[in-house]
Order: structure tokens, then sequence, then C-alpha cells
């Protein structure tokens, strides 16, 4: 059954509990936040403005109280849908001030002098506004300090709750159908762009709200690469085809792939298969309450390179959620220990000969009981088309 869009206002109270919690615990006034996700998490303000990067948007969330929103005007009908209340504008794009002063302001208001007002920082995080302006920022909130905010964000965004899980779940059941269609899109003489252009449809038709992220590759034996666009080569009998889709429903992703024989495809090919669905299997067995992702990465990179502890793509999965990849990264130096609630990726990948490889990848939740599947499992051969 499909989840309702959105959420009730009793999900973003409680991220905001959570969240002034631990803000006591590191003396921290005031979150100040800038990016899309961050503003969204304790919103609910969810547009696709964001590509533009002419507007800053900024989310203030005080130790005590509910979130203040301080945004351009345009955004003002839209931010007053959400739960939140306190909702201050400017007229945007200013190129004097760009809502540098009101943002002033209501910092000053919210923090007192000697607070610390907590930045998201460390990997994965970046402030999103020109850096004459931050500095402008800095010296106006005088007798106030900015600081990290000792991975506040980090670790509450880490721990979904059962209604994000629901929504990453619908993506990942809207991702499966759409795979299942590829036998009426993708054959010999297709081109590759044609096929990408195509799945993003079934995807759209299946009931994704966009498809931000797709990604893949084809080849014999396996591909070159898996981040290239795709480009008008044709497929060729004895093709190995990857698509990877990161779809998104109600603001959530999915993040998996699947591959497909173009023909009968070489052994070389069916075995590296195999291995991959031997890694993910294994690697779902470790993921379990206690173990760190780098006892998964290490239990799948054993399978997949014998033991070498790393890989050219750097890592054998991470985290998902709001974001296509999220905190934390499957990697033998990660010793993140999994909780109930983490949505990882689980995404190893083997070479076939020298410069050619194959992927695989799954996406999982961690519960009480181990983990469990998000997406669809694939079957254990590799369909041929």
């Amino acid at each position: 059954m499909t989840p309702e869009n959105g959420f009730p206002h009793s999900e973003y109270q409680e991220r905001l509990r959570r969240a002034q919690a631990l803000m006591i615990q590191a003396d921290i006034s005031v979150l100040l936040l800038s990016t899309e996700p961050e503003v969204r998490y304790f919103s609910g303000f969810l547009t696709r403005f964001w590509e533009s990067p002419t507007r800053p948007w900024f989310l203030l969330v005080p130790v005590s109280g509910n979130p203040i929103a301080v945004i351009p005007t345009i955004g003002f009908v839209l931010m007053g849908k959400t739960w939140v209340t306190d909702i201050r504008t400017w007229v945007s794009p200013n190129l004097i001030d760009d809502g540098v002063s009101l943002l002033i302001d209501t910092l000053t208001e919210v923090a007192p002098t000697g607070g610390k007002i907590g930045l998201p920082s460390g990997h994965e995080t970046h402030i999103r506004m020109p850096n004459p302006d931050f500095e402008r920022i800095k010296a106006g909130v005088k007798g106030r300090h900015f600081v990290g905010d000792n991975d506040i964000m980090r670790n509450l965004r880490m721990i979904k709750s059962p209604l994000e899980i629901a929504k990453i779940s619908t993506a990942c059941q809207i991702a499966g159908r759409a795979f299942d269609r590829v036998s009426e899109i993708a054959s010999v003489g297709k081109s590759l762009a044609t096929v990408f252009r195509q799945f993003q449809i079934l995807c759209l038709q299946e009931g994704a709200e966009w498809v931000p992220y797709l990604a893949g590759g084809a080849g014999q034996k396996g591909y070159s690469d898996v981040i290239s666009p795709a480009t008008a080569t044709k497929l060729l009998v004895g093709d190995i085809l990857m698509l990877d889709t990161g779809l998104v429903w109600d603001g959530y992703f999915c993040d998996f792939d699947r591959n497909f024989a173009i023909g009968e495809p070489e052994k070389t090919a069916i075995n590296g298969y195999k291995k991959l669905i031997e890694a993910t299997n294994i690697g779902l067995e470790t993921a379990k309450l206690g173990a760190t992702v780098a006892d998964v990465f290490c239990a799948m990179d054993k399978i997949v390179t014998g033991g070498k502890g790393h890989s050219d793509a750097g890592r054998l999965g991470h985290g998902l959620g709001m974001n296509l990849t999220e905190w934390p990264s499957l990697i033998a130096q990660d010793h993140t220990v999994l909780q109930e609630g983490m949505v990882l990726t689980l995404e190893p990948g083997i070479e076939t000969e020298p410069g050619r490889y194959l992927v695989h990848e799954e996406n999982i939740v961690i519960t009480a009981n181990g983990a469990e599947m998000l997406s669809p499992p694939a079957p254990i051969d590799m369909p041929i088309l």
C-alpha cells in the first residue's frame, strides 16, 4: 500500500525534540541550516526550486521553540503550507543584501551573547550561500560564535523513522516495476541513449515523481565505467547492460541497479554476476545490529577482490534517504556502528577482465532482527533479453 505524501506534524516534532536534546548536550544555541535536505528535514519544504542556485534559503533550529524560516518571499506560500509558522522573508535576488541583514537579526534574536551557532560540518556538508555573505554574517552576529554541529544533523538523518523507510520502500517498488519492463525497451541495435531515455519514461509511468539520477553502461563481459552519459553506441549480442537508477518518490530516493544480458552472455560475465549476488547476500547477512559498516565492506570485499580492502569505486555502498548518497560509506576505514533504522545500499563490484567491470546494488534497512531488503531482490541468474 502506497503511503501518504508528506508527514504528520508529529514526525517533525519528534525530529525537533531529538535535535534539541543533542543541542543541549553540545551547548549549541541554534542550528543554521542552508541546504535542501537540511531545511526539508525539519520543515517538510519540498520543491524543485532548489535547482536554481540564485537564491539562498535558511532554516534556524533553536535550542528551544520551533524552527524559524528565513527565506525569499517567493517561497512564503509553500513554506506556509508546512508546520513552520515563523516565516521571515525578503525579496530575492537582492544584489546588495540577499537576506544577510534579516538572517543576522534573527540569529542575534535567537542566540544569546556568547551563544554558539551550529553549522553542519564534515564530509558531505556545505554552506549554501556566497562566501562574502557568510563573512558578513559572521561579523554581524557580534558576541556569538559559529561552530560545527557536533554531527547532530548526520546522526539524526542517519536513522530513518518508519515513515521515512516506507517512502524509500515505495521508491524501490516503483523502480522494481520499471526494471521488470526493461525487455520492452532494450534489444540488439538499440542505442544506450535511447534505452536511458525510455527507462526514465518507464520509471515515471510506474509512479516516480522524477528521475534525477540514471547511470549505467554496456559492453562485452561488462562495462568500462558506470558514470558516463549514455551515447549513441548500439547494443550488441553478448553485451551486458546495466541500469542504475535513483528515482524519487515524495522526496526520498531509491538507488539500485540491475544487469541484463543482450543475448547469451560469455561465461566470464555469468560467473562475475554470480559472485556479485554472493557478495550481496554475504553483506546482507553481516549487516546486523552492533556490526560496523567496515564489517559489511570487508565481508563483501573478500568475495569480490579476495580481501584487498579497497576497490576502484572507492566503496561498496552508502547511506540512502533524502539524498541519493548519504553517510556512511561502506569502506574499510568507516567504523560507524549499524543501528536500527539505518538505510544502506550494498554495492559490490567485480573486475571481469582488465578494464571491464560488473556492479550490483541493492537497498536494505537495518532492523532489530537483522537487515531486510527494500529493493526487490535481483534474480539469482542474470536475465537474458
